[in-house]
This record gives structure tokens, C-alpha cells and sequence, in this order.
């Protein structure tokens, strides 16, 4: 069942997602050259804790850390260590907060000094994927609608969307009905209603769209070694334009 938030879970979430955003802003500006994995993460917990949040996926489902953090040929759930940052990387941070009773979720991918035009490019065509889906999550459209404009951007610029990993409800528990895949054909799955809640997300590869797990059981890369980007925004569905909750 896809959850219809009252305006007292609206307010909730609001508050969860500025924290979550200012969070991912923060961390995002201090990326660079030298700097590890794991001292971004300790910048975001100093943050959160400043903010009167927690991490949202320290322990979830078994996760390791505060936050994630995915680099270059790194999809998702990347775990933080003493990887450093390299002048040209890509680097995704992938930040989850508990405030209130609420979660936030939100991502992006900074580039360090990157020249390579074509990654430039994949980065940015993935941040418009994200945009073209949360422009068409208005009442009365279908779900898989959010889906199939993700999808058309990302394949359209020659890129390919990852498809074990997708979307989601969200609310007072990180992952809540429905999923939603960053690919599919429109005009399918439920009729979405304004106070619906969703995070979208999509991950966009510059070669396949096929991934793997590395050893520690969560860091996802891309199978052939090629660059991925990720960006997630939390949204309100509305009976116009999408509310962003993660700006």
C-alpha cells in the first residue's frame, strides 16, 4: 500500500529532509583532493549531531556506516574507509538522516577537478534524469510514468540505467511502498495521489547497466569498471509540480 502523509507527517518529513540536505551540501563542499572516505563520514555524523539527527543507515539492514560514499566506477551503498580522493574522480555521497521520528534521504555526485568531458557529461544527464522524473510525479499520473522519464534521458544521451536498485516510498521508515525503478514503459502501476511521498534516485552507468557487490557485501561498482552517477531527491507528490523536501 502506497502511504498518503497527513500534513502533520508532511511537516515531519520537511524538517527531515532540510537536515538531510544541509547535511549533503556540507559534506559535498568539503570534498577533495587527499581527503578519505571516512572523513567525509566523520564530517556528516558531527553534522548530524549538530542538528539533533542520527545516521538513518548506521546498522540498517546489517550497514556498517554513517553514510554512503561511491567512487568513480562506484554505484551505490559504497561503504567509508581510507580510500582517498583523487584529483578527477567522481564521488557520490549518499546521506540518510533520523529526525523526528522522520527519515530524510538524499544524494549527489561531486566531481574533483574532472576534465574528461564524457564523465562531465554522465553526471550532469544523470542530475536531469532525476529532474525529468520529479517533473512528471504529479496526481493523476501513473507510477511507472516517474520511471520511463528517468529512463528516456538517461538512454537517450547513451548511457544505461541500473535496475537492482530503484527508487522508493519513504516516510517515518527508510523504505516504504512502492519501489520504483529508474526503467519501464508509462502508464503503469498505481494512480499517484497527492501526499504521496517518494525518493528518487537514479543511477546512471557510462557502459553497462550491469553491477556486482564487492567483498565487503555492500559496496555496488559497475561490472565492466565504468563511472556511475547518482542523484536522489525526496518529494510530495501534488496535484501540480512535485514539492521537493531535499533542496
Amino acid at each position: 500500500m502506497i502511504i498518503v502523509k497527513s500534513a502533520t507527517d508532511l511537516a515531519g518529513m520537511r524538517a527531515a529532509g532540510r537536515v538531510a540536505a544541509l547535511v549533503r551540501d556540507e559534506v559535498a563542499r568539503i570534498i577533495g583532493p587527499g581527503m578519505t572516505a571516512g572523513e567525509l563520514s566523520d564530517c556528516a555524523v558531527e553534522l548530524m549531531k549538530k542538528n539533533g539527527a542520527e545516521s538513518a543507515f548506521r546498522g540498517y539492514r546489517g550497514y556498517p556506516g554513517d553514510i554512503c560514499v561511491s567512487v568513480n566506477d562506484g554505484v551505490v551503498h559504497g561503504v567509508p574507509g581510507k580510500r582517498k580522493i583523487r584529483l578527477g574522480d567522481i564521488v557520490s555521497i549518499d546521506i540518510g538522516v533520523k529526525y523526528e521520528g522522520f527519515v530524510g534521504d538524499t544524494a549527489t555526485t561531486v566531481m574533483v577537478g574532472v576534465t574528461d568531458s564524457r564523465v562531465v557529461n554522465l553526471v550532469k544527464v544523470t542530475e536531469r534524469a532525476l529532474e525529468a522524473g520529479i517533473s512528471v510525479a504529479r496526481a493523476g499520473r501513473r507510477l511507472s510514468d516517474i520511471s520511463n522519464a528517468i529512463e528516456q534521458v538517461a538512454i537517450g544521451a547513451g548511457y544505461s540505467v541500473v535496475r537492482q536498485f530503484v527508487g522508493h516510498g519513504i516516510g517515518r521508515q527508510m523504505h516504504e511502498d512502492p519501489e520504483i525503478p529508474n526503467f519501464g514503459l508509462p502508464g503503469r502501476g498505481p494512480i499517484l495521489k497527492a501526499g504521496m511521498t517518494f525518493c528518487l534516485e537514479p543511477m546512471v552507468n557510462m557502459g553497462g547497466a550491469d553491477v556486482k557487490v564487492e567483498a565487503d557485501g555492500w559496496t555496488v561498482v559497475t561490472l565492466d569498471g565504468s563511472p556511475s552517477a547518482h542523484f536522489e531527491h525526496v518529494i510530495v507528490v501534488n496535484d501540480d509540480e512535485a514539492e521537493i523536501l531535499t533542496l
